[in-house]
Formats: structure tokens, C-alpha cells, sequence
């Protein structure tokens, strides 16, 4: 059996993450942190590439990962235009719109561009996998609630599809057969409704909807946000900065830590357990929201992320929704063997990279 070396590249707002996979086997991990220092020269994220770029290299260079053995790389994909999950090799049409933040600046923008400059160095190929933007949103989805407005795919594709498919896999079924509503429980969370294979709804997990989680509001009153807007005491960016980075548990508490709360809550800090009982009956309501959206022809509830490791959490989520489906806890997410995945996928002609256009 041929062996495939491949390179996984997961770029978050404060860390690196890079693999090696050897097939299906990993070879290599390390997670790279970034200090606030090291990332405060950069005005932009574009503006991290190099310093990233050289990190990663660094990093395989003292591991004594041989370039030359690595056969594709596979990036995260970025804030790009809404497209169809799956599988795209990088081009040029995709790079321009990761340097120009199509659909907004996050770090996760620069996984393909790395991925393509490091490839063309060894001659190799690069993709991306199941990006944010991944939309198969059913046209009735799309509507808000005036025609100025519409809803927008932006959510954890990536780790929902993975794990959607390991739980198929699991049950002896193929991830088109089954309803499944997944809820990622992260530093965003984000809770699809995937019916046989497509995901027709999810809330925007990035921009201000669905659950607050700990770096973000979710769904905000409109009333009261339009009200903040026009007040004078917050400018546009101090505006978006309470949506996403200071809101969730970050604007009730001042830091982003869910263990941190779990522990308050566990010594008796009466506010903290309130404050993990409104997160979790908020991510149960949304599952609630895509149990109607299936008509409740449910085959399971899948919850992942890293706030799936707290038994609070799930058990107060199960109590919630456990009359509907089974409910699966997959803790965690193991985006690094996702990426690796597709790209052992396309390697062994499994499936074949789109196009992005």
C-alpha cells in the first residue's frame, strides 16, 4: 500500500495547529501559541503570513519532518464565499478573496495561503476542507425577517461533517442516510440540522446568532442592539467586538475560560451556576429549533466541541432534548485528522477536489 505524507494546517486567532499524517496515521502534532506580544506588530491577520509561515516551518524542521516526503497539504479553510461542502484545491481565484477577506478577517484565512506557498516549494498540492462558509441551507432558511436582511452559512463544517460521518460510521450507516442535528460547543457554538448528508440549517455561529458561548452574544434583542448602536457610547467596531470576541462569557465574566466557570459553579458560586445553566438551556433551545426544522424525524444528537467535556453541560442538554433522538458526546474535536482525511481522500481518488470559482 502506498504511503501518503500529508500536512494539515489549522490557523486559530491565537495558535497554529499542524499535523503529519503518514495515511491515516498521525506522525506529528503540535500546537504553536501565540501571545498577544508576538501578534501585536500586525495590524491585519494577512499580515501574520510570513510569521506563521516561518513558525511552521521551524516547528517540522526541529521535529525532523522531511519536506520533500510530504505529499499534499491540506489548510483550514477561511471566510470565503458561500460554496458546497467538500474538498477544493487552492487557486488563484481562492487566494485572492482569503487576502482580501471576502467574507470577513479571521485567522483561519490564512491556512490556504500557506498551504499553497509551501506547496509550490515542493511541488505538491494544496486544499482546503469543509470550510466556515460551507452552505446547503433549503431556500426557506435564507429568509430574515425583512428583505434587507438574509441569514448566512457561517459555522463549524469542518468538525460537524467529521463527526457526523464517524457517527454514521459507528452505527453501520453512511452519514445520506441519516437525520442528525450536530451541536458544536466551542468558542462559538453552532447547531446543525443535517438531513442526509446536507446541512439545511445551522445559526451563524461567527456574526450573532444561536447560542452565546465564551467569546460570543448569539441572538442579541434587535430592539436593544439598534438602541446601543445610536447611543454614542460605542463605535462600530466596539459594537462588533460585543457580537464577537467580547461577548458570551468574556462580557459576563471577563474571560473566555468555560472550565473556569464550570469550577465557580462546582464550589457554589451561585452566579456562575446560573451563567452555565443560561449557556447550556440556550444550546438546548437551538437543538430544540432544528428538531422542529427536521419535523422531528431525528436519528440522533451529536455533541462535540471542547464544551463537551463538561457532564454538567451535557446532562443538562440531554435532559433537555433526550425525548427527541439519542444523543452521542464526541468531547472535543479532532479538526487535524479531519483535514488529513479529505486529503488522503482525494490522494487515493476516493473523491475529487472542486473547483473554486
Amino acid at each position: 500500500m502506498e504511503c501518503y505524507k500529508i500536512l494539515a494546517i489549522n490557523p486559530g486567532s491565537t495558535s497554529t495547529k499542524i499535523a503529519v499524517y503518514a495515511n491515516d496515521e498521525n506522525i506529528f502534532l503540535k500546537n504553536i501559541k501565540h501571545s498577544a506580544n508576538e501578534l501585536k506588530p500586525f495590524a491585519t491577520v494577512a499580515d501574520q503570513f510570513s510569521f506563521r509561515k516561518e513558525v511552521i516551518l521551524k516547528e517540522l524542521g526541529n521535529a525532523g519532518i522531511e519536506l520533500n516526503s510530504i505529499t499534499a497539504i491540506v489548510g483550514r479553510g477561511g471566510l470565503l464565499k458561500p460554496i458546497e461542502s467538500g474538498v477544493y484545491e487552492v487557486n488563484e481565484a481562492m487566494k485572492a478573496d482569503l487576502r482580501k477577506g471576502v467574507m470577513g478577517e479571521h485567522a483561519s484565512n490564512l491556512g490556504g495561503l500557506i498551504a499553497d506557498d509551501i506547496a509550490k516549494e515542493l511541488g505538491a498540492k494544496a486544499y482546503i476542507a469543509d470550510p466556515v462558509v460551507v452552505d446547503e441551507l433549503q431556500p426557506v432558511a435564507r429568509f430574515a425577517g425583512h428583505p434587507l436582511f438574509s441569514r448566512i452559512s457561517i459555522f463549524h463544517a469542518l468538525n460537524q461533517k467529521a463527526i457526523a460521518r464517524t457517527y454514521a460510521n459507528s452505527i453501520g450507516k453512511s452519514y445520506e442516510e441519516l437525520n442528525l442535528i450536530v451541536a458544536h460547543l466551542g468558542g462559538g457554538v453552532s447547531v446543525g440540522a443535517h438531513q442526509k448528508g446536507r446541512v439545511i440549517d445551522v445559526n451563524n455561529a461567527l456574526d450573532g446568532e444561536g447560542p452565546f458561548s465564551p467569546e460570543r452574544s448569539g441572538t442579541l434583542p434587535a430592539g436593544q442592539l439598534a438602541k446601543l448602536c445610536f447611543s454614542g457610547k460605542y463605535t462600530y467596531e466596539e459594537v462588533r467586538k460585543l457580537i464577537n470576541g467580547k461577548g458570551g462569557l468574556v462580557g459576563f465574566t471577563g474571560s473566555n475560560d468555560a472550565q473556569e466557570l464550570e469550577a465557580k459553579a462546582v464550589a457554589g458560586d451561585a452566579d456562575a451556576k446560573l451563567l452555565q445553566d443560561a449557556l447550556s438551556y440556550n444550546v438546548g433551545k437551538w437543538i430544540g429549533t432544528m428538531i422542529s426544522v427536521l419535523k422531528g424525524k431525528v436519528d440522533g444528537i451529536i455533541l462535540t466541541g471542547g464544551m463537551a467535556h463538561n457532564p454538567y453541560i451535557v446532562d443538562y442538554v440531554k435532559d433537555m432534548v433526550s425525548f427527541a433522538a439519542p444523543i452521542v458526546v464526541y468531547p472535543g474535536e479532532d479538526e487535524m485528522a479531519a483535514l488529513a482525511m479529505n486529503g488522503l481522500f482525494v490522494l487515493k481518488n476516493e473523491i475529487t477536489p472542486k473547483e473554486y470559482k
